[in-house]
């Protein structure tokens, strides 16, 4: 693809600058992740600065066209995934449902002393230990959400179990526990250093937050959890019927 900007043309440089990366974002070459020229490179090719190709560069970033990585490069942001509130399944099994491949990049597990806000949702006391479980998931492109799940005491979970499964199908089928009522917060936040980190963003970055509520079957509390998405390539949608 040629690239070139006419530098006589009353259209200012940065936004002929955002129009030739929106038609390199349609070129197929870049659909399978490959990195779009570098910034000095295309600078140079297009006779502009850094800062006026940055500034066409920063407005598909932050419109989720494009995925901008410290140290790797620039390229076309795929498909963001899609979760839907009223679709009762497992993260794990929403996603193999619609045929999107998930990977564990981190999973750990701890035993700790639940935050008060944790303790009264599920009625115990801050000296009762519960089970933690910190998962960093993702897909090919790398991780875009970071789990953090607390399970109360009465579930049985020990830590021993296969957390790679999904998560309810293992309550479920190990611990006879069935998840009934999911209540949800969700609002958007700029990613702390610890976030970034994990989901391998710049500090600052806008995330979406979401914080869940899950009860049995008899509407008692079982899992505490909270997540953390990447904006660029995460999409929750809310689904509701008149009746």
């Amino acid at each position: 693809m040629k690239l070139s900007i006419d530098h006589k043309s009353p259209i200012p440089l940065h936004l002929q600058a955002e129009e030739l990366l929106r038609n390199i974002i349609t070129d197929p070459q870049y659909a399978d992740g490959k990195l779009l020229p570098n910034e000095v490179d295309l600078a140079k090719q297009l006779a502009i600065s850094r800062t006026t190709l940055r500034q066409a560069l920063n407005k598909l970033v932050y419109e989720g066209l494009l995925i901008r990585k410290k140290g790797i490069g620039t390229k076309v942001a795929g498909s963001p995934v899609s979760s839907k509130s009223n679709n009762w399944l497992s993260f794990s099994q929403e996603m193999n449902a619609r045929g999107i491949p998930i990977r564990n990049f981190e999973l750990h597990i701890s035993w700790v002393n639940p935050e008060e806000p944790i303790a009264n949702f599920f009625e115990i006391n801050i000296a009762k230990k519960v089970l933690k479980l910190e998962r960093l998931r993702g897909g090919t492109d790398g991780p875009f959400v970071y789990f953090v799940s607390y399970f109360h005491p009465r579930v049985g979970l020990t830590g021993d179990e296969d957390f790679k499964r999904p998560l309810y199908e293992i309550l479920e089928k190990e611990h006879s526990i069935i998840v009934d009522l999911s209540k949800e917060e969700i609002s958007a936040k700029v990613a702390d250093k610890f976030i970034a980190t994990k989901l391998e963003i710049e500090p600052g970055s806008p995330i979406l937050f979401r914080k869940r509520y899950v009860y049995d079957q008899g509407d008692r509390p079982i899992e505490f959890n909270t997540g953390y998405y990447k904006a660029d390539n995460f999409i929750y949608t809310i689904e509701s019927r008149r009746e």
